[in-house]
């Protein structure tokens, strides 16, 4: 069997040039998470999975990357449909060229999107100071509503969804140990390990509550200003499909990811604005009394995730520097968020 990264080094190679594309693109722009590789061109966004392992994620073979862009189509077709397209197969001619949607051997799949305009994403239309209170108004109604209409999360194997959130801090703390010192301080990391520990036992019965009201739903996963476009219409994208422990979750969690990206931001006004309306459209009051918890939550995954460029070699140094303080400045916000509990 072909060396999973061996193959895939080469498959983003070719993807890098014009004829490996159906529609022959005039340029080609790529970008890279952590976990994926998207190539843009003049119509279209491709995204490619990353053959990674993180243990949370698993994309280390072709079978799961065909899968989880699968769902991925799925998921995302919740919020905005005629955004994600189809998956597309990337193969290997028998002359060696590499074609999507080519007759061959299939090596990689993509998720093909339709291609909104990058300046229309609103990280950067909050930077232009082109994000009001009527256009979140009009995006908090959309969440709302997804919300009420979302489907009830299931159990992941034996774990109940109380026990998935002490998974999910604990997986927090183990997995950014190696970054104390880095981009995290060790004084910060035991603070807010033991203001978490103790709020999630002293408020057992509420976090129970929520469950029992079904507050826990099938949500987005990864909702924040980066991951939505206010073009003709608003599209929140990029909804988590690799692992359902993640985007299975309170829906206080989910506005309170979004609230947490407004603060980042430094759009406090938007991000109380959000809020209110939030609990006006759902009625759901009890949500306040969660918001620090679960904005620390977000804040404290935000530090990690961007930790991780740390490790990727792929990352020149100056990324790395700039990841660096990016990660400390969001897990300052979280320890911010920590100290209200």
């Amino acid at each position: 069997m072909e060396n999973q990264v061996i193959v895939q080094n080469q498959v983003i190679e070719e993807l890098k040039k014009p004829e490996t594309y159906p529609e022959l693109p005039k340029k080609i722009q790529i970008k890279q998470t952590h976990i994926s590789y998207v190539f843009v061109t003049d119509k279209f966004v491709y995204k490619v999975k990353k053959a990674v392992n993180f243990g949370f994620l698993d994309f280390s073979t072709l079978e799961k990357r065909h899968q989880f862009c699968e769902k991925e189509l799925v998921l995302n077709r919740r919020l905005c449909g005629d955004m994600y397209l189809e998956v597309v197969s990337i193969n290997r001619l028998p002359s060696g060229e590499i074609k999507i949607n080519g007759k061959g051997k299939n090596v990689e799949y993509a998720v093909k999107m339709k291609k909104i305009p990058e300046e229309k994403i609103m990280t950067r239309l909050l930077e232009e100071g082109k994000i009001d209170k009527n256009i979140i108004d009009k995006m908090t109604k959309i969440i709302a509503d997804f919300h009420e209409k979302a489907e009830l999360s299931e159990t992941e194997g034996e774990l109940e969804p109380l026990s998935i959130i002490e998974t999910n801090w604990k997986e927090n703390f183990e997995q950014t140990q190696e970054f104390l010192g880095r981009s995290l301080s060790k004084k910060t990391h035991q603070f807010i390990q033991e203001k978490i520990n103790d709020f999630m036992q002293t408020n057992k019965d509420l976090l129970e509550k929520r469950v029992k009201e079904n507050k826990i739903k099938k949500c987005h996963g990864d909702m924040h200003s980066g991951n939505i476009f206010v073009a003709d219409k608003i599209y929140i994208f990029d909804a988590i499909e690799f692992n359902d422990r993640f985007s299975n979750c309170d829906v206080a969690s989910e506005v309170a990811f979004l609230a947490m990206d407004l603060d980042f931001k430094e759009r406090k006004d938007l991000s109380k604005f959000f809020v209110e309306k939030y609990v006006k459209y759902s009625g759901d009051q009890q949500l306040k009394e969660l918001l620090n918890f679960y904005k620390c939550y977000r804040a404290y995954v935000r530090g990690k995730v961007t930790s991780f460029k740390l490790n990727d070699p792929s990352v020149n140094d100056k990324e790395k520097k700039t990841a660096t303080k990016t990660a400390n400045a969001y897990f300052d916000l979280a320890l911010e968020y920590a100290k209200k509990l």
